[in-house]
């Protein structure tokens, strides 16, 4: 096949294509005397010990320097490319004035420069806080106005929505970069991010302790607005060696990536993890299943991560063929378990596929639980059991542990746990509260000691591994003036996992439409976000105390997206 990877222990190599490449800089070891010191200087030996996202890079290019670490499109960048650009950009974000603890926001679909940008950040000292590309102007300055961050990097076509969420958000002196910028860019006065990759400069060297926050992800929760989970280098570090320990992961891997680098899941279950084994990355910047099909191909691509709803989408298409796809030997999946007829349809279609399914959530940076392959008929439906340094508890309403069998709230304890929430002590309290980080979600452990997940504690709507807060929702219906009162459900999508339902009880005379309902909330949440169906209610079903019975809504309109 043309262009196809060679998959020896040497890997792929090719010649550099990718932004001016230049020899990876030299690592000049810190100079240490012969003598015997009386006290030893501590610094020096912190640098010997230094194992962080900063060094990442930089270790992987002095084992495979030439081997492909990146393909994306005309772009192929070997590891010593890729460090010599980390190197690069750390400096430049040195050189204009951001210090250790400034934030740097990313507004971008995937591209090879979102590969750069975690490492570069951490061997700055910089946090690197990446905001989903399918939000709206405002829904982005909310995430902007959190993290305060010094410099804003988006792609030329997300430009006019992250200049808009700039200016709401009050940041007019925050630096402004561009990926592959162009006519919007140049308008707004947006800077091209290659005067970082290609800086002529070396960063000063920053101690980069475990406890340092490296990293802020964006999730909902139960809350209107965002929460900022703080990552640290600890935190991804054990992570990464989790997931590749309990994933199978191998330097010897030429992993696709098309689910969105904004995502836990995708960046650091898999590309940081690839990065840091020396494995290749080929990124997609959309993921269509004839695309992924010719990448696979293309490429030799043995490994790849989608959610059960894309793994489906891929198996109807009509460009689906088994013998372009022979070569694909690790499949994962998360966000939902795996219908059990889609598990069985995958091992007749793909027999040479094994599969993982990976649980967590993004406070843990984010995998706990790992099914492997062996397990996936016998334990169908199940999370696994806890991944490599993850230690997990069942909780009753009391705090204490329940027995096998018994349902109640899924805690960990691990290296992988975030930091808690920037800004926010009291959702902080609670996520550690009791000495164990809690999911907020309910499951049970069986006999085997694997978990199986029953339901979510926060309210939150799982659209292809999206997760939606029902409470964004019906904040943004309530804003209606006709709408009384109103209640936002997911309800079960045969695509797309679940689809975000609102239940809508109009004011007295009011005329309202399902369609209305639905424009309206669309001019102010993403499209993702936006209610798929509405159902015009004359009341909701209520508790004694008044609170609104989401179950019974949900048994009453589950069957919507199947209908």
């Amino acid at each position: 096949m043309s262009n196809s990877l060679d998959h020896s222990s040497d890997g792929p190599t090719a010649s550099p294509s990718a932004g001016n490449p230049v020899p990876p800089a030299a690592v000049r070891p810190a100079a240490v005397s012969t003598a015997r010191p009386t006290n030893p200087d501590t610094s020096l030996a912190g640098t010997v010990a230094s194992h962080s996202l900063a060094d990442i890079t930089r270790r992987s290019a002095g084992r495979y320097p030439d081997k492909l670490a990146l393909i994306d499109g005309p772009a192929a960048i070997t590891f010593s490319e890729l460090d010599r650009m980390v190197d690069s950009a750390a400096a430049a974000m040195q050189a204009d004035g951001l210090g250790k603890g400034d934030v740097v926001a990313s507004f971008s679909r995937n591209s090879w420069h979102l590969a750069v940008l975690p490492f570069a950040a951490a061997r700055a000292g910089v946090i690197l806080a990446p905001i989903n590309f399918l939000l709206s102007a405002p829904e982005v300055a909310a995430a902007l106005a959190l993290a305060k961050p010094r410099a804003v990097i988006a792609e030329e076509h997300l430009i006019d929505t992250a200049q808009a969420a700039v200016n709401l958000a009050g940041l007019p002196q925050a630096q402004r970069l561009a990926i592959t910028p162009g006519n919007r860019a140049a308008q707004n006065g947006w800077r091209d991010l290659n005067e970082w990759l290609d800086y002529p400069g070396q960063p000063q060297p920053v101690p980069l302790a475990d406890n340092d926050v490296v990293r802020l992800m964006f999730t909902s929760g139960t809350e209107a607005g965002p929460k900022a989970v703080q990552l640290t280098s600890r935190s991804l570090m054990w992570q990464y060696v989790s997931t590749i320990v309990s994933g199978g992961a191998e330097a010897t891997d030429t992993d696709l990536h098309f689910m969105p680098f904004y995502h836990c899941a995708q960046l650091d279950v898999f590309l940081a993890p690839d990065i840091y084994l020396g494995a290749t990355s080929v990124v997609l910047r959309s993921a269509g299943p004839a695309r992924i099909i010719r990448a696979i191909e293309e490429y030799g691509v043995n490994k790849m991560f989608a959610t059960p709803s894309k793994w489906i989408e891929l198996l109807h298409s009509p460009t689906f063929d088994p013998a372009k796809l022979k070569g694909l030997a690790k499949g994962y999946y998360g966000a939902s378990a795996m219908p059990v007829p889609v598990l069985l349809e995958l091992a007749e279609r793909l027999p040479n596929l094994r599969l993982w399914n990976f649980y967590g959530q993004t406070e843990m940076s984010p995998a706990a639980c790992i099914l492997p392959p062996e397990d996936q008929l016998e334990f169908a439906g199940s999370a696994g059991l806890p991944a490599l340094n993850v230690e997990m508890a069942i909780l009753g309403p009391d705090g204490q542990p329940v027995g096998v069998g018994q349902t109640g709230e899924i805690v960990f304890r691990s290296p992988h746990a975030c930091a808690g929430y920037l800004d926010d002590p009291q959702g902080t309290a609670a996520l550690f509260a009791g000495g164990w980080l809690h999911t907020g979600d309910q499951g049970y452990r069986s006999g085997s000691g694997r978990l199986y997940f029953v339901d979510r504690v926060k309210d939150t709507v799982n659209v292809g591994g999206e997760k939606v807060a029902s409470r964004e929702v019906e904040e943004a219906i309530y804003q209606m003036p006709e709408v009384l009162e109103a209640a936002v459900i997911g309800v079960p999508d045969p695509r797309f996992v679940e689809a975000v339902a609102a239940v809508v009880v109009p004011r007295p005379g009011a005329a309202l439409t399902p369609d209305a309902v639905i424009r309206f909330a669309g001019q102010r949440l993403a499209r993702f976000k936006t209610p798929r169906y509405v159902v015009i209610a004359e009341t909701l079903p209520k508790n004694a105390s008044g609170k609104i019975l989401k179950r019974e809504l949900r048994a009453q309109h589950g069957a919507l997206a199947l209908e």
